[in-house]
């Protein structure tokens, strides 16, 4: 979450140093608050926001319930968090669907918040849960908005209602009137609206969404903003409110480097919950926002839940079982092995995956650094390799790992890393699949401990060579070892130094999660 980074680096350390008290004095609490206000208005929250949200934690944490703790640091921890979730909204808050279908979501913002393409992902989404959305286009003025809208709708697989050309000609609610009556015709059971917008709030932007939400009686409203625009997103949401109303809020470039002051300000200071959070550009990199997940990750605490529910989506379960049940009978392969590792892909980014475990926002330096291409790297030296060098990594001779290394691009240390690496996930992942607790010395590594494959890694970069008794081996591992010692730092996987989760870190989230 770069986008609460900052904040929730400031957040951390003043928590840190609470936690070397051991009882707090009115002092300690005035401090921290005082902290905690600091890092609010630089994240841009609103100052109303701020006063009223520092106001109760200070109330809460001068009172009994911190007095009378155990652990007085973690009870303000507590306090903060739970005062975090209600400025976020409370409780999550999921789309409403019509009795009677169908469903008609409008969509409103400025030009440039991300409306279409949000229209495109919460399709995709919708169909993804078993509905049948249209989208309809009457943002008929922003030049080729239409034509943006079906490129969009396309690579959602969704349908579109388009009758006019736009860039200027056709009227947009006559449009969003028809596509309504379309969408019934054909039994659609979601229409998507997806309106014009302007550089900044005017009367005849509110006039035209006023005119279309009468004339279509959505369900939703839903206003998408820029997370990234900061103290502005106050003003506007108050100026659409009032002008045209909405239902719910969607949070738009969660993923940039903004401060995050709009998630802060925008479901607090318009009484309206925040439904859905844009965290990417693919049509995938959509949540649904959950106020005390979202609380959890700006304090560093994890979103643990979040994580799961992706591993589900993304894992077939009985494809589960049969690799716990290869596991268990010691028959686990590198054919398995990759079969895994693209199922993990199909969760997203590792970057936002590793984000999402507790503490990692104190290794955001490593997690920044981790190259997503090493999975990539990884598939090219498995691929090389013949079926049955796949099922028993044993019979890789010396001419065979050369092979291998000369058909992905790779060096043969990257062979010899990758298939050590193996050996280490293979035996983890068996420790799980029995029920037992792994050991994470890929994870040790990004917090710079390096796992024991690692020190032999090293010690065999410092012998200065390969003792291979074959000439051809020892030209090709001492040529590997030249080139893995002058690649960049930062490589994952084994495929240079270990500084970065590795494959049997990624195999072991995997395994954790893919049962469900």
């Amino acid at each position: 979450m770069a986008t609460f980074g900052t904040l929730s680096d400031r957040l951390t350390e003043t928590f840190r140093n609470l936690r070397t008290k051991g009882k707090l004095s009115p002092a300690d609490i005035d401090g921290t608050v005082r902290e905690i206000r600091r890092a609010l208005l630089d994240a841009d929250v609103a100052l109303q926001v701020v006063k009223e949200f520092t106001g109760k934690v200070r109330e809460r944490a001068l009172g009994d319930e911190v007095s009378r703790a155990l652990n007085p640091a973690q009870q303000v921890v507590q306090i903060v968090n739970e005062e975090l979730v209600a400025i976020l909204g409370g409780q999550q808050r999921r789309l409403q669907f019509a009795k009677q279908p169908p469903t008609v979501i409008m969509l409103a913002g400025l030009q440039g918040s991300g409306k279409t393409t949000f229209a495109g992902k919460l399709a995709k989404q919708l169909e993804k849960d078993g509905h049948t959305p249209l989208l309809v286009a009457c943002d008929l003025q922003r030049p080729n908005a239409v034509n943006q809208l079906t490129v969009v709708a396309e690579r959602a697989g969704a349908a579109i209602y388009a009758p006019e050309p736009g860039n200027g000609v056709g009227d947009p609610v006559k449009v969003a009137r028809d596509g309504v009556e379309h969408a019934r015709r054909q039994q659609f059971d979601t229409v998507i609206i997806d309106t014009a917008g302007r550089l900044g709030v005017d009367a005849e932007l509110m006039k035209q969404a006023a005119d279309i939400r009468k004339a279509t009686a959505p369900d939703e409203v839903l206003f998408v903003i820029d997370a990234m625009i900061g103290q502005d997103a106050v003003n506007t949401a108050k100026a659409f409110q009032d002008g045209v109303d909405f239902t719910g809020v969607v949070l738009s470039k969660l993923d940039g480097d903004a401060r995050g002051g709009a998630a802060l300000s925008v479901a607090s200071v318009t009484g309206r919950p925040i439904i859905f959070a844009s965290t990417g550009e693919g049509l995938d990199d959509l949540e649904p926002f959950h106020p005390d997940r979202m609380a959890s990750r700006i304090l560093d605490l994890g979103d643990i839940l979040t994580l799961i529910e992706q591993a589900q989506q993304a894992f077939d379960e009985e494809e589960a079982q049969r690799v716990a049940e290869k596991l268990a009978t010691e028959q686990f392969t590198l054919e398995d092995f990759l079969e895994q590792l693209q199922q993990v892909r199909k969760m997203g980014s590792m970057k936002k995956m590793l984000g999402m475990l507790p503490g990692m926002g104190q290794m955001k330096q490593q997690i920044e650094n981790f190259d997503e291409r090493e999975i990539d790297r990884t598939e090219a030296i498995i691929r090389s390799m013949t079926p049955g060098e796949r099922r028993n990594p044993k019979v890789l001779n010396g001419s065979r790992r050369l092979r291998i290394a000369r058909g992905s691009g790779m060096t043969v240390t990257d062979v010899n890393q990758l298939v050590q690496r193996f050996d280490q996930a293979a035996k983890m992942m068996k420790t799980v699949a029995r029920g037992g607790v792994p050991s994470m010395p890929g994870m040790g590594a990004v917090g710079g401990k390096p796992g024991a494959s690692s020190k032999r890694g090293k010690k065999q970069k410092s012998g200065g060579g390969s003792r291979s008794g074959n000439p051809a081996k020892r030209a090709a591992e001492n040529a590997g070892i030249t080139s893995a010692s002058t690649a960049a730092s930062g490589s994952g996987f084994g495929l240079g130094a270990p500084a970065q989760p590795s494959e049997a870190d990624l195999a072991e989230i995997q395994k954790l999660f893919g049962k469900g």
